[in-house]
């Protein structure tokens, strides 16, 4: 007798953080598969330690980093900590590439993360800058 194994499609939920009304069901919108799981890394990547009650140890100390002085040797620290946080607190993710260009002139680095969410063939690229608010 042939057995069939076959694998069910995870489908990640989220709450929208802007916590913006649904315009029919006046609820809060949800995020849904990879919207869900991009904003996650997100929120992981610009919380810092002892920031979340009960788990100090979430996030990265990437704010911590900013106040250094702005050059390569800060920016391939700033990409490992990056991929570590990642690799220590987002199952759902498989992280392809981290690139952080420093821009002395801006005091800010510019960061392209690219990644894969697990089941998923497609690779999602996100660009953002890290800059010091203060």
């Amino acid at each position: 007798m042939a057995t069939v194994k076959t694998t069910i499609a995870r489908q990640y939920k989220d709450l929208d953080l802007n916590f913006l009304p649904h315009p029919i069901k006046k609820d809060v919108v949800k995020t849904v598969d990879e919207m869900s799981v991009i904003n996650s890394v997100k929120n992981l990547i610009l919380t810092n330690h002892y920031e979340r009650p009960f788990r100090p140890e979430l996030g990265s100390n990437i704010r911590r980093m900013l106040f250094e002085n702005v050059d390569t040797v800060m920016a391939a620290q700033i990409e490992r900590e990056i991929e570590e946080t990642i690799l220590n607190f987002e199952p759902r993710v498989q992280v392809s590439k981290v690139v952080a260009v420093a821009a002395p002139d801006e005091n800010k680095y510019n960061v392209e993360l690219t990644f894969f969410v697990i089941n998923s063939p497609d690779p999602i690229t996100i660009n953002f800058f890290l800059e010091r608010i203060r």
